[in-house]
């Protein structure tokens, strides 16, 4: 499906150059810092809130199935994602192997629940962003990352002493804890998780999430914090720093949409940018569904164009509908 996207509105735009702030951590040793307490975390992992509390220092794994170091599916241009993220020349996607979450629907479940993909010393996963970025790509986009941040943050001073200045994307389903988020606080410019669903019973059901509202809720709030509610473009509309929400339509409103919308502009901001996506289709255990097994009707989406407005969201972008 071609993921045309749409936005009704103004950006604030900086004049002049935004370097990533990384670079000001790296210099001043905070970034070696960061790692240091990160890679802390492995010991006895609690990186997400399942805090499984393996060694993966040891090579333990729990829920997410992997070890101490990072393994990656691929590494590309994508074009599709919003535009100022992908802009013109693609944004830069490394997709990290596993996850912490079992969506009955995902897309990518041949990444993130049957392992595909290639273990490598950071020093190569550095070395894929410096390749990304020779390709023109205009940023880094790093596609579920949360089970190897420590991982993330090691390879940055590899690949900053190789030229890297591009901004950092955090694309992630949401399920977070503030401790982690809180070592990214000036390494991540450019947040961009998802809101998925309004209910943890819902969320764990499909999802295989426990208690996913409440730590989404509490993560949105620190990446919030972190950077408020102004994207902040560069002078070719390109973004340097912010936070875009995204939020997947489901067939039967089971994401709980119109909750989740009011909870962002009550909780966070209506000037927080939201991307309404209307890309679900039934992949791996949705096929079949009694009620996964469809993709939503224009009459759904159209209720949750609604919920935006009603919302008194401002800033974001939708999709269009497309029949199958």
């Amino acid at each position: 499906m071609k993921a045309t996207l749409d936005s009704p509105i103004v950006y604030a735009v900086r004049e002049g150059s935004i370097f990533p702030s990384y670079l000001e951590l790296y210099r001043r040793g905070e970034l070696a810092r960061r790692i240091e307490r990160a890679y802390a975390l492995l010991e006895s992992c609690t990186l997400c809130p399942r805090e499984c509390g393996v060694n993966r220092l040891a090579g333990q794994q729990g829920f997410c199935r992997v070890g101490l170091e990072p393994k990656v599916a691929s590494w590309n241009v994508h074009p599709w994602e919003e535009p100022p993220i992908s802009g013109s020349f693609g944004s830069g996607t490394v997709f990290f192997s596993s996850c912490t979450g079992r969506c009955l629907f995902c897309q990518n479940y041949p990444i993130s629940q049957l392992g595909v993909g290639n273990v490598v010393p950071v020093g190569r996963l550095a070395g894929m962003m410096l390749e990304l970025q020779a390709k023109g790509c205009h940023n880094i986009n790093l596609v579920t990352p949360t089970h190897f941040v420590p991982q993330v943050l090691a390879a940055l001073p590899h690949a900053i002493e190789g030229g890297l200045c591009l901004p950092l994307v955090y694309n992630s389903s949401g399920y977070e804890t503030v401790e982690v988020l809180r070592l990214l606080d000036g390494v991540v410019d450019i947040w961009l998780p998802d809101a998925k669903y309004a209910d943890d019973d819902t969320a764990r059901r499909l999802s295989g999430f426990p208690h996913y509202v409440e730590h989404n809720r509490a993560a949105l709030q620190e990446m919030y914090r972190q950077v408020g509610d102004e994207l902040v473009l560069d002078q070719g509309g390109l973004a340097r720093r912010g936070m875009i929400v995204r939020h997947l339509v489901l067939p039967e409103r089971l994401a709980g949409t119109e909750e989740v919308l009011n909870w962002i502009a009550a909780a966070l901001s209506p000037r927080v940018h939201v991307s309404l996506m209307d890309q679900y289709f039934p992949a791996h255990r949705a096929v079949g569904h009694a009620v996964l097994g469809r993709r939503i009707t224009p009459e759904e989406y159209e209720e949750a164009l609604g919920a935006f407005e009603r919302a008194g969201l401002v800033n974001g972008w939708r999709q269009e509908h497309e029949e199958w």
